[in-house]
């Protein structure tokens, strides 16, 4: 263990309210962009409940943005697995559930080739909304912060307040894909532009928890990629190098990057695959937070 990440433990365990009691660490839960990788964040959360930790604050970019709302809506991880199982195709799906699924993918991708995204989003976040059935960052159970991009501007946006759905749309606004979002006077899109994980606006929290799962690129081929896989590909390696950078300049207390390789940015299809990525990072999350917390038991 690092040395600055004792020195955090000793610090917050040995705070205490004015009548001598410990004071309880506040936890800021940053979740990453990543497309379909972004499944990931779901055993994560999963590991949250069991250890009866809630966090006080979430900050998410993209598909980042999608997992902080239904999470702070105040659906638990593996409600929100159930969401998405029901949602996706199945590798032990059936032809005839293949095709249902596909069937439904269509619908709610909203595809429009003629619009300045090839989906719109709005289906998704319809889909969005029936889930949680709030609309307003305000009737959240937990505070969320949303990152996104202003594209003029090239700076970055974080949403707070306001439409909900309109917030996450605009987040995981990856430009060619989906419509850009119009919010008051600014044109935004994905988050992952300027922040893709977006630890550093949890301002008001004890310990920092930041999951990156932008994962791991192993493919070597002589033959180039096709343009989409080139586009997409390109801002996988713009968010990485993004935070690199970010690292150097202070990373989170704690930081989690699941062993996530060769899966691409819409591949939720390969969701079993991507969960089971996330069990060594809930190990190893888990052994970190127990020294913030140890009150509380392990997990079986």
């Amino acid at each position: 263990m690092s040395n600055y990440l004792t020195n955090r433990i000793r610090s917050l365990l040995g705070r205490k309210t004015p009548d001598g009691k410990k004071k309880s660490i506040r936890l800021g839960l940053a979740l990453g962009g990543g497309g379909a990788r972004g499944l990931a964040h779901i055993p994560i959360l999963e590991l949250l409940d069991e250890m009866k930790i809630k966090p006080c604050c979430i900050a998410g970019t993209s598909i980042g943005a999608v997992m902080g709302a239904l999470y702070a809506s105040g659906l638990s991880g593996s409600e929100i697995r159930r969401l998405v199982q029901d949602t996706i195709i199945r590798k032990n799906d059936s032809p005839v559930e293949i095709l249902k699924d596909i069937r439904r993918l269509v619908k709610l991708l909203d595809i429009d080739f003629i619009g300045p995204g090839v989906f719109k989003g709005d289906s998704i976040m319809k889909y969005l909304y029936d889930a949680i059935k709030i609309d307003n960052f305000d009737k959240l159970e937990i505070p969320l912060k949303v990152v996104t991009t202003d594209f003029w501007a090239s700076s970055q946006v974080i949403i707070s307040s306001g439409d909900l759905l309109q917030g996450v749309k605009a987040s995981m606004g990856l430009p060619g894909l989906f419509t850009p979002v119009k919010y008051e006077d600014k044109i935004l899109i994905d988050g992952g532009g300027v922040n893709p994980v977006p630890w550093d606006v949890l301002d008001e929290c004890d310990l920092i928890v930041a999951v990156d799962v932008l994962g791991y690129a192993e493919s070597v081929s002589d033959s180039p990629p096709n343009a989409v896989k080139a586009i997409l590909d390109m801002f996988d390696i713009m968010q990485k190098s993004i935070v690199k950078a970010r690292m150097k300049s202070g990373g989170p207390d704690v930081y989690i990057k699941p062993e996530l390789k060769n899966i691409g940015i819409l591949e939720f299809n390969r969701a079993d695959e991507i969960y089971a990525c996330a069990e060594a990072s809930c190990s190893e999350l888990e052994e970190k937070l127990m020294k913030f917390y140890p009150e509380i038991p392990p997990s079986s």
